[in-house]
């Protein structure tokens, strides 16, 4: 042990005095690159925030524990990118607080499943996912298609999230009850209006196969069938290319 150390370790107030900058210097480095964050989050085409059936969706998901089994962040290694899809990107995630990026992986990551199943595959499989799956070890969930949505807390839900920076405008939020009930049905007469206020692109149908009643599997499918779908990453990677 150095002379230095031994006389630090005679006085304790100085001592602490140094394990404290240490920490504060560590918690620093940790800190900064988070004041720069507006720089480093890419800037993509075709990104938006989630409208109020996919954000119920997602509180659902986060609700029954989904991130415990699955990820939403596709690596750049290639036998991720082989077996779920291209790569994700920072800015996929910028309006989900806090993010579903998941650290195991009992089922496979979720962050390109949209689109890649119909509307019945998910309904069948999340009722009764060895049905569908065989050795399937995910618990069923045949009661969100029994459960009606809670549609009078979308507002609020929006409020939430506008207030941690997702850029829902009064619009949006005066308008959240009746859009969320609305994408679910397709003969609803708010189509244009769902479009003008979140873009095209916005899934618009029936999605748990019951017209009668919005219910939690619509929103959960509706947030699903949207993940990975709203940036087109090959056309990204042609354009990187280029440069």
């Amino acid at each position: 042990m150095s002379t230095a150390h031994q006389k630090l370790e005679r006085h304790s107030l100085k001592f602490t005095i140094m394990i404290l900058l240490v920490a504060s210097l560590g918690g620093l480095f940790e800190i900064a690159p988070l004041f720069t964050i507006d720089n480093t989050v890419e800037k993509v085409e075709g990104m938006r925030v989630y409208t109020p059936l996919e954000l119920a969706g997602r509180d659902i998901y986060v609700r029954e524990g989904c991130y415990a089994c699955h990820s939403q962040m596709i690596r750049t290694l290639k036998s991720d990118v082989d077996r779920y899809g291209s790569f994700s990107l920072a800015a996929e995630s910028m309006y989900d607080h806090p993010f579903q990026w998941g650290s195991k992986r009992t089922g496979p990551d979720l962050a390109r499943i949209g689109g890649k199943y119909s509307d019945d595959w998910h309904v069948a499989h999340l009722k009764a996912p060895r049905e569908v799956v065989k050795g399937s070890v995910m618990p069923g969930y045949g009661f969100l298609a029994d459960t009606n949505l809670d549609t009078d807390k979308m507002r609020a839900a929006l409020v939430a999230q506008s207030r941690v920076g997702v850029p829902y405008g009064e619009e949006h939020i005066e308008n959240a009850i009746k859009d969320t009930a609305a994408q679910a049905d397709p003969e609803a007469e708010f189509e244009d209006e769902i479009i003008e206020r979140y873009g095209e692109g916005i899934n618009i149908r029936d999605f748990d196969g019951n017209r009668d009643r919005v219910s939690e599997m619509d929103a959960l499918v509706a947030y699903l069938q949207m993940l990975g779908t709203l940036v087109e990453v090959d056309a990204l990677k042609k354009e990187e290319l280029v440069r």
